[in-house]
């Protein structure tokens, strides 16, 4: 979006005063061409002209102009990571109040917009009455409802989609969420296969390459997260989960999921772990608390998105595509939910009198001590 909207203010100014673009020029003292270029955004009126023409449509110059405050996507970047810092060691309600001051300023910087939506549903869970948790979703989700219907970003629309997505989740709004994403699982349509076959048919191997690695890299990120989600789904299934764990497992050790990408190993021994202390079964589920432990404490911190020998592009492709590389909480806070993940999960209550649990919760509190990286 434009910071300046002059050309949109002179046309719509000129309409409702009920002028013709003659007439407009005959009194400023310029051609019809002039303002008809100034109302198309060919060019801007030159700057002593802007007190005559907001005197004549009886309006500031500030209004003139169409200024629209805007923030490039380095300060988005630098903002939302101020204010993450700042949820962990200022009082919740007076970070959320300068979020909202800040929203209120860039209300029309969509981008802007989106990061502070991101940062609220990540942070919301500190709040401790239900209620406030549940109003201030909902005031996401307004955020991302505009987003949707003002930005005219089709990307950043599907993003804010997902956002809304899981607020409506959080509120217990199952219908809403299919309403919002469909009720059926979608073909997945591979555009990178034709992007990658383009740049071969122009002779650009390495960016043919490029594209298909980043692409595996991506599918890799969303097959672990869905594998994790499915072994939440067939805890109640023996044969199931234990088949279906071993095989999400050795894809994560093919690929190097804990250098590569430790989040989503950590994600995929803490729902194994799960699945293994409601199946009764002690030892397969400290055996997976002890990997979850270990990935927490040895590679999670600090957050670096890299790639490896086998992905040696998809550095380059963060840089390009201007993605945060940085965790979207703050160390502080990741470091609590390890501990509040393993001390606070009932499901964990029969290990609790086990040695091995009470030396991975150990573990876990001295990590969360430890200063931040």
């Amino acid at each position: 979006m434009r910071a300046i909207n002059i050309a949109k203010v002179i046309s719509a100014k000129r309409k409702e005063k009920g002028v013709t673009q003659d007439d407009l020029a005959e009194y400023i003292g310029v051609s019809k061409a002039s303002v008809s270029k100034w109302e198309t955004a060919q060019s801007y009126p030159d700057i002593t002209l802007l007190p005559q023409l907001a005197a004549y449509f009886n309006i500031s110059i500030d209004e003139l102009v169409g200024y629209i405050p805007q923030m490039t996507m380095q300060d988005i970047r630098k903002t939302y990571h101020r204010l993450a810092d700042d949820f962990s060691k200022k009082p919740f309600d007076e970070v959320l109040s300068e979020c909202r001051s800040i929203i209120r300023k860039y209300y029309s910087c969509f981008p802007l917009l989106f990061k502070m939506a991101a940062l609220l549903f990540n942070y919301c869970s500190l709040l401790k009455e239900k209620e406030r948790q549940q109003a201030l979703l909902q005031e996401i989700c307004g955020l991302c409802t505009r987003i949707k219907t003002e930005s005219g970003d089709a990307h950043l629309s599907k993003q804010a989609n997902s956002i809304e997505a899981m607020c409506r989740l959080a509120l217990g709004q199952p219908n809403e969420v299919l309403e919002l994403l469909g009720e059926n699982t979608k073909p997945i349509t591979d555009d990178n296969m034709m992007i990658a076959s383009a740049y071969q048919m122009t002779g650009n191997i390495e960016k043919a390459k490029s594209v298909l690695q980043v692409s595996l890299y991506q599918h890799l990120l969303h097959f672990a997260a869905n594998a994790h989600a499915y072994l939440f789904l067939i805890k109640d299934e023996p044969e199931r989960f234990e088949q279906a764990l071993q095989r999400f497992i050795q894809l994560a050790e093919c690929f190097d999921l804990e250098g590569l990408t430790p989040n989503s190993i950590c994600q995929l021994y803490y729902a194994a772990a799960n699945g293994y202390a409601l199946l009764k079964n002690k030892e397969k589920a400290l055996e997976m608390l002890n990997r979850y432990a270990h990935v927490c404490t040895t590679s999670l911190l600090p957050f670096k998105v890299k790639g490896d020998r086998f992905f040696d592009c998809i550095e380059e492709w963060f840089t390009d595509a201007d993605l945060d590389l940085q965790a979207p909480r703050d160390e502080k806070t990741i470091k609590t939910s390890i501990v509040q993940s393993v001390a606070e999960n009932p499901v964990f209550d029969l290990l609790k009198a086990e040695p091995g649990y009470k030396s991975i919760l150990q573990k876990l509190r001295a990590f969360a001590k430890q200063p931040n990286y």
